[in-house]
């Protein structure tokens, strides 16, 4: 090939690299390991200014023998991060926090998605922007703590950027019975 040939096609080339660059979002959040667990697509929503709660979801993938269990957290933007699942009980949807933790068996994921677990991030020191991240300390039973960095989404986004998490929110139009401590 020639000189004159080469440079023709190096410009559009790295035209279209620069581009692409600029453009290009992660496919999906960092994936982080800790013994056995394997964390991965941690994505929270971005809230309003004055709100006091956020939540945070992610998969959790026991890769060992033995089941581990996710205990709580903790995070600078939070005054409390705690474990919460959201369940439909005589036709209201109520949340609360799991007692004792919440089991990852082994060989298997457990996802933590809107309606469902999730992280509780209580007594936001400010709120959560769309574009930014939230670092989140993860305290699991047995593999210990580990540091997590949540990608904020939209404000109603129902699952990362990336599109890897397919869950629907229960109708919202259903009564939303919540603990005294979940002050919107």
């Amino acid at each position: 090939m020639s000189n004159r040939l080469l440079c023709a096609f190096r410009l559009p080339i790295l035209a279209l690299l620069a581009v692409t660059a600029i453009c290009a979002r992660p496919a999906s959040a960092q994936q982080v390991k800790i013994g056995d667990l394997v964390l991965d697509h941690a994505w929270t929503r971005a809230t309003p200014g004055g709100a006091k709660v956020g939540g945070g979801y992610l998969t959790i993938e026991n890769k060992g023998a033995t089941p581990d269990k996710l205990i709580g957290g903790s995070s600078p933007a939070a005054g409390r991060v705690e474990v919460h699942e959201m369940a439909m009980k005589n036709g209201v949807m109520t949340m609360r926090p799991v007692e004792g933790g919440l089991s990852i068996p082994p060989g298997q994921s457990v996802t933590l998605a809107p309606g469902g677990y999730h992280i509780m991030m209580m007594e936001l020191k400010g709120p959560l922007k769309e574009g930014g991240k939230v670092p989140v300390t993860l305290k699991f039973e047995k593999a210990g703590e580990v540091n997590v960095t949540f990608e904020i989404e939209g404000i109603g986004a129902m699952a990362p950027a990336s599109g890897q998490m397919d869950h629907e929110m229960p109708s919202m139009q259903q009564r939303m019975k919540m603990n005294s401590d979940h002050k919107m």
